[in-house]
């Protein structure tokens, strides 16, 4: 899973709270540095969770280009502004995986199994 998220406090708590879910976590501040990770990481990525909001590449610009690299990755959107926002950056659409922020553990890892689906272990 790659975790994409630019308040460091933030990706850290939901880092731990993933690990702790046993999934492997690979993380990063911003949509480039994430690029770079999927681009050099030799195993899958099965899931990208990014914020839609983010200096540089939002998470749909993100999501977009690493469909590119890796086009199995499912996304999972979060953020913390109001849906007004969050669909300005085109994300509120039928079909797209969304959790508000702020999230409980539990909110977080019901939403990932969700979009994971059963099969998938990270």
């Amino acid at each position: 899973m790659l975790l994409v998220e630019d308040a460091a406090a933030v990706r850290a708590v939901t880092h731990q709270a993933l690990a702790r879910q046993g999934y492997t976590v690979l993380d990063a501040p911003n949509g480039a540095e994430a690029l770079r990770i999927a681009a050099s990481h030799p195993g899958p990525i099965h899931l990208l969770l990014t914020d839609v909001v983010m200096p540089g590449l939002s998470g749909r610009q993100l999501s977009d280009q690493l469909a590119r690299l890796r086009p199995d990755t499912k996304v999972l959107y979060t953020s913390g502004y109001t849906d007004d926002a969050v669909v300005r950056h085109g994300v509120l659409e039928s079909g797209i995986a969304y959790l508000q922020k702020p999230f409980t553990v539990d909110g977080l890892a019901r939403k990932v199994r969700e979009v994971l689906g059963p099969a998938i272990p990270d």
